[in-house]
């Protein structure tokens, strides 16, 4: 395309031209400003728990009144033969006690059962409540003696001496929820006819579990065992994946007979539906079990009689006999409910109600406390940078082109004042102006590696200046003056998720800083479907976005980190043509390569170092804001563990290990459904 030949060769040139202008050069990005909170209380992974008979067990006297009746085995049956034990010296209040609830919120519908198939259950803590994985990354903040996820049901493990084969011991005798029994079949079925299935619905698919395009396999041993074969050696960071969602364990019994490769009556569609919203109780590994569920209205967990965790003094777990959870239409009720007293936690993950919910926790009659996490949330001013994926016009091919130009980049960069903007959401020291590329409170993040240019109105409007754009019919909008735009005014589209109030807020402020240097942007606020349909389709120009958990924790996600896969990152996903990488995203993605196999932090963190001074260097995305999340958590909670970021390598239900968090017999609530355990129709 001559047009586009044309333009390349004027940016050549503008580069040439700009570079002699009066244009702010980087400067140090500053350091961020302490708010308070609690350091976290790190340990090594023996001093948390360990795997190993008891003598002897113990369980709630209602349950063993169950028990006496002939409605339960002892416990002792119903316990594995080599359970996961809670130190006590781990445990922050100590040995716990039984009884109580925690009361929960879900701003999400119940689509169904299916996890395994890609249906959710809520989010908002259900789905993690529900399912279980081999390892478990929620509460890896906590240990100091690797960064890697807990053992869970697989106990322990052991690399072959080349590192190409891993062989996993799973936990001996655990049963699932109705009193079948969990083993390396379950595994074996998940990975087969679930993760290796692509008609499966499911969080992950064979591609996840390739590394350099060679797949690794997995292979039963024997009822206890399994064992990995991989085509690299210690491929460490392949753990993060037997985890929630990535993992979610299946079982057997219960979904063999509704899976087409068993039953040829039925279909995939059948399959991943099968298990409806209100079918309870449900089969599961984990603490509680859902009950009884009034569609969109209330659900209530009562514990599950089979789960394998017990504490040091031989207590199966959980204490806590219910969770329930109220239903409502957006994550506003949660953080309402906590205010008001009717719900025991929120997420906070809007800096607008920041100061309302600090100002109330304050207050006498508060039942919460906060709990502020490291600089992790983060808001990005996203341009698509695809060559073909929604391009089907003149416009599309020069807008997408001019994003693609590194100085006009620099000319959003330059236009925003992220100080500014974090104040119009919250005042104070909440929000402060980001660099982009990796959070400030990740493990991995190196502050020299930051490339940060400040804002400067005189700097942005020299560079597109320099780029051709002129107001050239008086309107104060800058216009096009070459190619097939000629003559229009620079006029760009940025969407935003409506449900996210932040973002919103943080759209409307770059409206106004954009219009500071003649460009005019017009918003488009979508629905989550909506949102999720233009993304995937490629028709949208800019985004204001909050960037996910792969900036905070890379190497549980570092493929997300750089162009590796077709799907990421979301503002260059590959369309119906090869996508075109720009030169410093070649270089990103031999740097995230080498990150995804190197087994040592520090090297790792070297890696990353380099990374974040590519991305931040060539403003991949426009730094807005980086902000924190807090953890408005009940009071009465015993067990908590000290400094528990609401938002770290999971969420908050992930990593507060909520089987061990108990509350005091003068500081519990009724419950809805006392004396109510999981019944199964054809349970022993």
């Amino acid at each position: 395309m001559k047009y586009r030949l044309f333009l390349i060769l004027a940016l050549v040139l503008t580069t040439v031209l700009v570079s002699a202008q009066d244009v702010a050069e980087p400067i140090p990005y500053p350091e961020g400003q302490a708010i308070g909170g609690v350091e976290i209380q790190t340990f090594a992974i023996d001093e948390i728990l360990y795997y190993g008979a008891l003598d002897s067990y113990n369980e709630p006297d209602w349950i063993a009144e169950l028990v006496a009746a002939g409605e339960l085995p002892p416990v002792e049956e119903r316990l594995p033969e080599n359970p996961q034990v809670i130190r006590a010296d781990f445990m922050s209040t100590g040995i716990g006690e039984y009884g109580g609830v925690w009361r929960g919120f879900s701003g999400i519908p119940t689509e169904g059962w299916n996890l395994c198939a890609g249906q959710t259950q809520g989010w908002y803590g259900i789905n993690a409540i529900y399912s279980e994985a081999l390892l478990e990354s929620g509460p890896a903040f906590l240990r100091n003696d690797a960064s890697e996820p807990l053992p869970n049901l697989a106990t322990d493990w052991e690399w072959s001496e080349d590192g190409m084969q891993l062989t996993m011991n799973l936990i001996r005798g655990a049963k699932w929820s109705d009193g079948d029994d969990f083993n390396a079949d379950d595994v074996m079925f998940t990975w087969e006819h679930i993760i290796q299935d692509e008609n499966v619905n499911s969080w992950t698919n064979p591609t996840s579990w390739q590394i350099d395009g060679e797949p690794i396999t997995l292979e039963k041993v024997d009822d206890d065992t399994i064992l990995w074969t991989f085509p690299v050696s210690r491929p460490v960071q392949k753990f993060f994946d037997m985890d929630f969602l990535s993992f979610t364990m299946c079982p057997e019994h219960v979904y063999a007979p509704m899976h087409p490769a068993f039953n040829e009556d039925s279909d995939y569609q059948t399959f991943e539906t099968f298990q409806v919203q209100d079918d309870l109780p449900v089969v599961s590994m984990g603490p509680w079990v859902a009950v009884e569920y009034r569609i969109d209205e209330f659900m209530v967990m009562r514990r599950n009689p089979y789960f394998w965790k017990v504490d040091e003094a031989g207590n199966q777990l959980p204490y806590i006999n219910e969770v329930t959870w109220e239903k409502g239409p957006d994550g506003i009720g949660r953080t309402l409910g906590t205010l008001a007293g009717s719900i025991d936690h929120t997420n906070l993950e809007n800096p607008q109600t920041y100061v309302e919910a600090v100002t109330r926790s304050q207050e006498d009659d508060a039942h919460f406390y906060i709990e502020w996490g490291p600089e992790t949330l983060l808001y990005n001013l996203n341009l698509n940078l695809s060559t073909s994926l929604g391009v089907e016009t003149d416009r599309d091919v020069a807008l997408r082109e001019l994003f693609r130009t590194f100085e006009f980049r620099r000319a959003l960069q330059h236009a925003v004042d992220g100080d500014g903007l974090g104040q119009t959401l919250v005042r104070g020291p909440f929000t402060r102006a980001f660099s982009g590329g990796m959070a400030p409170g990740s493990a991995y993040y190196d502050i020299d590696s930051a490339v940060y240019y400040p804002t400067s109105v005189e700097s942005a409007t020299a560079i597109l200046a320099e780029l051709g754009f002129e107001d050239t019919d008086g309107d104060g909008v800058l216009n096009w003056t070459d190619g097939p735009l000629a003559g229009e005014n620079l006029v760009l589209s940025v969407i935003h998720a409506q449900a996210d109030a932040a973002t919103g807020s943080l759209a409307e402020g770059l409206v106004l800083l954009l219009n500071d240097i003649g460009i005019q942007l017009n918003l488009s606020p979508l629905q989550g479907p909506a949102y999720d349909d233009a993304v995937d389709s490629g028709t949208w120009e800019l985004a204001v976005d909050r960037i996910g958990q792969a900036y905070t924790t890379p190497f549980t996600r570092c493929t997300e980190l750089a162009p590796i896969t077709n799907l990421q990152p979301e503002w260059h996903r590959e369309g119906a043509e090869p996508r075109e990488l720009l030169d410093f995203e070649v270089e990103m993605i031999d740097i995230i390569n080498e990150f995804c196999l190197e087994p040592d932090f520090d090297a790792r963190k070297e890696l990353i170092s380099r990374y974040n001074r590519l991305y931040t260097e060539n403003i991949y995305t426009v730094g807005l804001i980086v902000s924190r999340f807090g953890l408005a958590l009940a009071e009465r909670f015993e067990n908590v563990p000290v400094g528990t970021p609401p938002f770290f390598f999971e969420w908050t239900w992930s990593a507060v290990m909520g089987h061990q968090v108990w509350v005091a017999e003068e500081n519990r609530l009724d419950e809805i459904l006392p004396g109510v355990i999981p019944t199964y129709g054809d349970m022993e």
